[in-house]
């Protein structure tokens, strides 16, 4: 289950950007530099990337560097965000999960009222995959619980959360980095979502709040 990859003058030639631009973007941290993969090919070697990511980035830079200075859109892409901290009245207000994923927090955490980004970057990745329809409620909330737990460890890192379904049975975790994924026969995968990518829409809603 590795990732596809596009070839950097493919890439080039999809999205018309200049050679100099992608590294403009790469010395600004505007793309990790972990994306730039070098390969061994017939004509020697060259610079591959994942494919699905490095796509909806360029988009993303595309559609946002007109609004923002490219220092500015460093801040959107930084894996690891800003201090921030909401109260719970302020994401209802922003509409940023659904009110299924706020009762959550409200049962478990009671009267408290602020949220930390961390905090409410759990919800929002699980709030977004019940929205898809992938997975059900109880599922949704052992992957909050799981995500909870174990995603301080990994903060700051780039990583993925996974998540496999086989007979009925789900089971999620969290992967540093981009690695191969090599499950058993019969597992589905389900979800297999880029968590810096939620970081980067997490900070946006927040921002457009």
């Amino acid at each position: 289950m590795e990732p596809e990859l596009i070839s950097k003058k493919e890439l080039l030639e999809l999205t018309g950007i200049s050679y100099g631009q992608l590294y403009r973007w790469k010395r600004k941290k505007l793309i990790p530099e972990e994306w730039f993969i070098r390969k061994s090919t017939f004509t020697g070697q060259e610079t591959f990337f994942p494919k699905e990511k490095i796509l909806a980035r360029i988009e993303k830079i595309k559609e946002l560097k007109d609004e923002l200075s490219l220092d500015e859109l460093a801040g959107v892409f930084a894996p690891s965000p800003a201090a921030v901290v909401l109260t719970k009245e302020e994401i209802v207000k922003r509409h940023i999960v659904s009110d299924l994923v706020m009762q959550w927090l409200d049962d478990e955490w009671g009267g408290r009222q602020d949220v930390s980004f961390a905090e409410l970057l759990s919800l929002y990745i699980v709030d977004r995959l019940l929205r898809s329809g992938e997975i059900s409620i109880e599922e949704g909330k052992n992957i909050w619980m799981m995500f909870k737990s174990h995603y301080p460890k990994l903060q700051g890192k780039s990583c993925e959360l996974v998540v496999l379904r086989k007979m009925g049975v789900t089971v999620s975790f969290l992967v540093e980095g981009t690695a191969a994924l090599h499950v058993e026969e019969g597992a589905k995968l389900i979800a297999r979502l880029h968590v810096p990518t939620y970081i980067e829409e997490l900070k946006l809603a927040i921002s457009e709040g």
